[in-house]
């Protein structure tokens, strides 16, 4: 499967990590991918459907066909929630036509796309044209202070918030609560390294798991593979199938 990752045009950078295209060959067999939690929601191009890919809990499995072109704007964790004006609880572990959510620019998009404009085109003036209010800084903040290990009652004093007030906004910001962000975050840290040949034990060390038997616990829950099959990038078990890493990873999303 092709699989590539573009920078976001400069008017959508610091909302979106990247501009991601993947494809089967025509002839070849169909391959399944299991797209694994980042704490990212994409806004997704299928080449027969444009969806909003909620933030994930567990490995989610996509099909894709040869000779169907998909692609997608991936966007920083907490951003697309408030530019679609929907909490992203909402829309958790889940995948929902764009139409159901803002249907005139989802009709207009998708008509565009039917008549062969190039998919990077158009999801980048969907993106820009998304009604809701820009991303509160304050939940970048909170990521980056939860993503580098802070205590919930620190991170929610810090920005001036009381631990319900954090708690409520992780969920509209993220789609779950700040123990859960923290676990989607270091997972992705465990195995970005781990794809890049870190040994285990470093990995857990680095990423902020308390051992080795840790990280295994939570990319197992997390994954539903061993951190060895995140190293290879592949599942132990089915043909044409593969388990790629969670967005950011610069390799495959």
């Amino acid at each position: 499967m092709a699989y590539r990752e573009l920078p976001p045009p400069a008017p959508l950078r610091g909302l979106v990590e990247c501009l991601w295209s993947a494809g089967v060959a025509p002839g070849a067999p169909p391959q399944v991918q299991d797209v694994l939690p980042d704490g990212c929601m994409d806004l997704v191009w299928t080449g027969t459907q444009l969806l909003v890919a909620g933030p994930d809990t567990g490995p989610h499995a996509v099909r894709r066909e040869p000779g169907l072109a998909s692609a997608g704007l991936r966007f920083a964790p907490g951003a697309l929630p408030a530019l679609l004006g929907v909490p992203a609880e909402a829309l958790r572990d889940q995948r929902v036509p764009l139409v159901e959510l803002q249907p005139r620019l989802a009709r207009t998009a998708v008509a565009h796309l039917e008549h062969g404009a190039p998919a990077a085109r158009v999801l980048d003036a969907v993106a820009l044209r998304l009604p809701g209010a820009p991303p509160d800084p304050a939940i970048a903040a909170a990521a980056a202070r939860i993503g580098a290990g802070a205590a919930v009652a620190a991170t929610a004093d810090a920005l001036g918030w009381t631990v319900r007030t954090l708690h409520r906004r992780c969920l509209a910001g993220f789609g779950y609560g700040p123990a859960v962000l923290r676990r989607v975050l270091r997972f992705r840290r465990a195995a970005a390294l781990l794809h890049a040949g870190v040994p285990p034990a470093d990995a857990a060390a680095r990423a902020g798991y308390a051992d080795q038997p840790h990280l295994s616990r939570e990319v197992r829950a997390l994954a539903g593979v061993t951190p060895s099959q995140i190293a290879r990038g592949q599942l132990a078990s089915g043909a044409n199938r593969s388990t790629p890493l969670p967005s950011g990873s610069g390799t495959v999303a």
